[in-house]
């Protein structure tokens, strides 16, 4: 199995978990003489299979992240990390140069006046430079993704 078909698998988990959960909490309580639609037990039963199921991909995907080489350097792992700070880094700037650019408008003479303290354009320019960051990094773990065998 290719790692990037493991990751699709471990989303697949963790939204069925979700499922089941909410299926659980509907299945809850019933009013006296009623039967629930679902039997609690079987789906506590289906959660701990599907459990089980998560922690296994997430470990094998964990080992193959950490022990695949990353073209440019270090891990798959490594990269990940790399993005993951990369995302931060935008939304902060990309934030910090949408509100540094809204105005304020005055209505008087006597209201206080707010000034940017950061230069908008530049700020926005990084904010950019590093969405452009992502998106490469990011198709080129795809790529390595669907290259590399998922470690057992």
């Amino acid at each position: 199995m290719k790692l990037a078909e493991a990751l699709i698998l471990r989303a697949d988990c963790q939204k069925r978990i979700e499922q089941l959960k909410s299926r659980l909490l509907r299945n809850a309580r019933i009013q006296e003489g009623e039967q629930p639609s679902e039997a609690p037990a079987a789906l506590i039963v289906e959660l701990e299979n599907v459990a089980r199921e998560l922690v296994d991909l997430i470990k094998r995907i964990n080992k193959t992240n950490s022990t695949t080489a990353f073209p440019n350097g270090g891990s798959i792992a490594d990269a990940l990390a790399e993005r993951d700070v990369i995302v931060l880094r935008r939304s902060a700037l990309a934030d910090l140069a949408t509100l540094a650019s809204t105005r304020l408008d005055r209505i008087t003479r006597s209201e206080v006046k707010y000034l940017s303290t950061v230069n908008v354009s530049e700020t926005q320019q990084r904010a950019d430079e590093l969405a452009k960051s992502y998106r490469e990094l990011e198709a080129r773990i795809q790529e390595l993704n669907w290259q590399t065998e998922l470690i057992d």
